[in-house]
């Protein structure tokens, strides 16, 4: 899973949204071990932490206290790790599963296949595509083709049917079971668009070098005055360690497998 990726990824400085998803939990915290020393990465943590907030469970704890420590054991899927400052204690992550429909989101739709998503559409209760939620179609279809035909379950697999073609196009299949009819929705990833930007022959000099706009310029300030604000507001966040460990609680409820009568899929 990703191997490659992790390999060429020097610097937890690198990671971002699209590359997140392809990193262990093992090797997020190699890397923000060999970073975290250096004097010039404490107003990068918070952003840091809010990128691996997309594909992993984050929590924070005291690792002193040692019925916390207990809770974030390598046994039950988290590495630890810890802050910046002491005072702020560890940090505990673990990848999110999806094991639902409601588990997904715009962000980690892009990353799972389409024989993933069409095995966690056969488990919302066997309706098929027209029982699934509008607001979760649109989630689905931000990233994936979706189509769907219902016939007669003797014809679905007719020889050059609707099926048959859809399949040769690259399309995953799932069928479901209407009586005696047959409901097939079929999925296929969306290839990755690019914006383009038009520009005119005034945007470049006569030795055909780009000349940079009064929008390059106040998008370059915008930014920095962003960046400045947001180190502001870190440097101006409280620091009393009772009013810190206090005011954590995990992020989410976290179901133990044993409790769900299917398996969940693990975004790779």
């Amino acid at each position: 899973m990703g191997k490659q990726k992790e390999e060429l990824l020097e610097s937890i400085l690198d990671i971002n949204s699209n590359n997140i998803w392809d990193l262990s939990a093992d090797m997020i915290v190699q890397l923000w071990e060999k970073e975290r020393d250096d004097e010039s990465f404490p107003p990068y943590e918070e952003k840091l932490l809010n990128t691996i907030r997309l594909a992993f469970e984050v929590s924070h704890f005291d690792g002193g206290n040692e019925r916390d420590s207990a809770r974030f054991t390598s046994d039950s899927g988290w590495v630890t790790f810890a802050r910046t400052n002491p005072r702020k204690g560890m940090v505990a992550i673990r990848r999110r599963t999806i094991s639902q429909l409601n588990d997904l989101s715009y962000e980690n739709i892009r990353h799972i296949t389409a024989a993933m998503l069409l095995e966690l559409i056969s488990r919302n209760f066997g309706g098929g595509w027209e029982s699934i939620p509008l607001a979760m179609k649109d989630i689905i279809e931000s990233a994936f083709e979706i189509s769907t035909t219902t016939l007669p379950t003797s014809r679905i697999h007719a020889p050059g049917g609707t099926l048959e073609k859809k399949v040769a196009d690259g399309f995953e299949v799932l069928e479901v079971e209407k009586g005696t009819w047959t409901e097939a929705i079929f999925a296929k990833k969306k290839a990755p668009t690019v914006k383009l930007r038009f520009l005119s022959d005034s945007d470049y000099d006569e030795e055909g070098n780009r000349v940079r706009s009064e929008d390059d310029e106040d998008e370059e300030l915008r930014k920095r005055d962003e960046e400045e604000l947001e180190e502001e507001e870190e440097e101006e966040a409280p620091t009393d360690d009772e009013t810190f460990y206090s005011s954590f609680a995990p992020e989410a409820d976290v179901k133990d497998d044993d409790d769900d009568d299917t398996a969940g899929l693990t975004v790779l």
